[in-house]
């Protein structure tokens, strides 16, 4: 009788949700049993402005513990679109040398604000133009953007991810997944109007769900975002990257959220039931 071998993901989760000290951080993820961070900022300072003092230092602190850095959650894209293309190519080099720095591979990033109004098909053109010059950057950098489906961006249906992606054309710009924001834009079903859409780009899962009928964020599979559908497509289609945890349990504000070590603590075994469940072990 052959033995089934378990598939694992690395699991990983936004710090910052946790608490503003990486060292805290830390500790809370590797209570869950992970073995990467995914870092948006430290000490209350975003990731992209963070200056090399900082780098240096956080960069020590992970290597004390033993933590490795599964993507640089940046904020690149979450302005208007109206904006220079050279202003978020800028911040994305802050990004990058922030990506060097702690041997990241992947960067988050976003398809772009617009102006209240403003139809999201007039802004196409000029989402792709900066969307290309990231990825133009990022190809020379060698890293790998990841492009979050958020609510209002210009990519926040399956349909128009796919658009981007495929319209810019880079083995620099991936999609992460992200269920809880297609919920809240409306997509009825993320896993049955989008998996299968979306799969060939799919390059990285960030964790949350949410209830269509009040957008409530609520913990993985307790909601709409039907993540135990979506969860067993890509164990089945052989997924063996990052499972990232992003609660925002207690806050979400413009810029991310919050959920502090008790509610992450439960986001992260929501998770865990659910990969139990399929037969994925998270590590």
């Amino acid at each position: 009788m052959t033995e089934t071998i378990r598939p694992t993901w690395a699991l990983s989760g936004f710090g910052d949700e946790i608490d503003p000290d990486p060292a805290v951080q830390i500790a809370v993820l590797q209570a869950l049993g992970a073995n990467h961070i995914e870092v948006r900022s430290a000490w209350g300072v975003n990731i992209v402005d963070l200056d090399d003092e900082q780098l240096d230092r956080l960069a020590g602190i992970l290597a004390e513990r033993g933590m490795r850095v599964s993507a640089i959650a940046s904020p690149i894209g979450k302005v208007d679109v109206a904006l220079p293309v050279e202003h978020e190519v800028e911040r994305l080099g802050r990004a990058i040398a922030a990506a060097t720095r702690l041997d990241a591979r992947y960067i988050r990033l976003f398809s772009f604000y617009r102006a209240e109004g403003v139809p999201v098909e007039d802004i196409r053109d000029a989402v792709l133009t900066r969307m290309r010059a990231l990825a133009d950057a990022a190809e020379a950098a060698g890293v790998v953007l990841l492009h979050e489906n958020e609510k209002d961006i210009y990519g926040d249906t399956p349909e128009r991810c796919l658009d981007i992606v495929e319209s810019v054309g880079s083995p620099a710009l991936k999609l992460a997944w992200d269920s809880a924001n297609f919920v809240q834009v409306g997509v009825p079903g993320p896993f049955t109007d989008g998996y299968a859409l979306l799969r060939p780009h799919l390059e990285y899962l960030q964790v949350k769900d949410a209830l269509a009928g009040t957008g409530e964020v609520t913990p993985a599979g307790e909601g709409d975002g039907q993540l135990l559908e979506t969860l067993t497509a890509l164990r089945d289609d052989g997924y063996t990257g990052f499972a990232s945890l992003e609660p925002h349990l207690t806050d979400v504000n413009a810029l991310g959220g919050f959920s502090g070590p008790a509610a992450f603590g439960v986001a992260g075994r929501a998770l865990r039931r659910l990969t139990d469940q399929i037969g994925v072990t998270l590590a």
